[in-house]
């Protein structure tokens, strides 16, 4: 039987990995899982009396773009936190923001960009999908380094002309996963200018914006209505898997100008699954409250604050701006997994499996991710455990 080629290069997924790596070793201690990006903090108390409510609407099919409710509720939050005006012919519900983030390849993505092959930038490391969404459209995925030499965000005006030029597709996170790091005001809009000078769309993954250190990230949507950049240039995707501590319940949505979302739209009515309709409802809620997002918000700041103090003084730390991850180094992010598993039973996911080898280098190769999911004192003393192990 013959298979398509498109997907033979990708390596094994970051957590069947980890799972080869670690788990013919006995760990060191009572397992403590600190490497999967799972919220372990309370979900809301409306989630369970709302799907009670709506029980029998699991009965019915879903709109395909998300109810009248829930579109205004999304369409009331991006007024309320980031000052832009978006009606609901720019914005589509997702189940989760991993739908819309692969989806946005086959939805915009041109099958030639300047007579070429297009080009698909994404930073390295980087959200595993991005790759595999570039890879399904025929496009080529080009990794570019984000590492502290340009503050953990990838350095797109670098690149040179040619790729520039072929580029029709730019992923970026921020806050971003795995280092934490903020893109600024400055930096969107810069990126949004490139993208008017060289013709490619910015897909911005935005869904850790809600959970930041100081001060609350900026949008990309914010900066291209505040530089009046085309709509049709950005499209960003939103979650409440972080926000809301709802990861089981794969509810997101992207917005963007409405050809765009038009485009979505037609994608999702052939071979997508819209988001059923109580979990709508309770995602209508989820948008529109934001007393349990700052309560939320409130806890992790509260663990930032014990992650700097037990990594005070080890060189290299620095913590995150945003999002729940410590990218920590190491000499060898896999080394380290592993001895860290085999001395304490605390699991952390090693940096290379988030990233890929460019020019015989890894940049991810020097670090591991490690998730401050955990309830507040057990995060306190795996943390604890880490640092004497490997920084002892």
């Amino acid at each position: 039987m013959a298979f398509p080629e498109r997907f033979s290069n990708l390596p094994d997924y970051a957590f069947p990995r980890l799972r080869k790596l670690l788990d013919t070793h006995e760990p060191g201690g009572e397992p403590l899982a600190m490497s999967i990006g799972e919220p372990r903090h309370p979900i809301p108390d409306f989630v369970g009396p709302i799907l009670q409510k709506h029980l029998a609407e699991f009965g019915r099919y879903p709109p395909n773009e998300g109810s009248p409710g829930l579109l205004a509720a999304v369409a009331g939050w991006l007024k309320l936190r980031y000052g832009a005006e978006i009606g609901p012919d720019r914005i589509m519900v997702l189940n989760g923001t991993r739908e819309g983030l692969f989806d946005a390849c086959m939805a915009l993505c041109p099958e030639v960009k300047n007579g070429r092959q297009p080009i698909v930038l994404m930073p390295n490391p980087f959200y595993q999908v991005y790759s595999a969404a570039a890879l399904s459209v025929g496009a080529e995925p080009v990794y570019v380094p984000a590492t502290a030499a340009t503050g953990f965000l990838p350095d797109y005006r670098a690149l040179p002309p040619d790729i520039l030029d072929r580029t029709a597709l730019v992923y970026l996170c921020s806050p971003a996963n795995p280092q934490g790091s903020v893109a600024s005001r400055d930096y969107l809009a810069d990126l949004l200018n490139l993208g008017e000078k060289h013709g490619f769309t910015l897909l911005v993954d935005e869904c850790y914006s809600e959970i930041w250190r100081d001060h609350a990230p900026v949008g990309a949507l914010q900066v291209a209505d505040e530089t009046s950049a085309d709509p049709e240039r950005v499209a960003v995707f939103h979650s409440l898997s972080k926000r809301s501590n709802l990861a089981g319940l794969r509810s997101g949505f992207v917005a963007s100008g409405p050809e765009a979302i038009a485009r979505f739209r037609q994608l999702r009515s052939y071979g997508g699954a819209p988001v059923p309709l109580p979990v709508q409802h309770v995602s209508e809620k989820a948008w529109s409250d934001e007393a349990h997002v700052e309560a939320n918000r409130a806890l992790y700041q509260e663990k930032f604050a014990i992650a700097d103090k037990i990594f005070a003084g080890v060189q290299g730390y620095q913590g995150p701006e945003g999002g729940f991850f410590l990218w920590l180094p190491v000499d060898d992010g896999e080394k380290a997994a592993l001895k860290l598993w085999r001395d304490t039973g605390v699991r952390v996911l090693p940096g290379a499996y988030l990233a890929r080898e460019v020019g015989g280098h890894n940049p991810g190769k020097g670090y591991i991710r490690v998730a401050m999911v955990a309830p507040k004192e057990e995060m306190r003393r795996g943390l604890s455990k880490l640092r004497d192990c490997l920084y002892g």
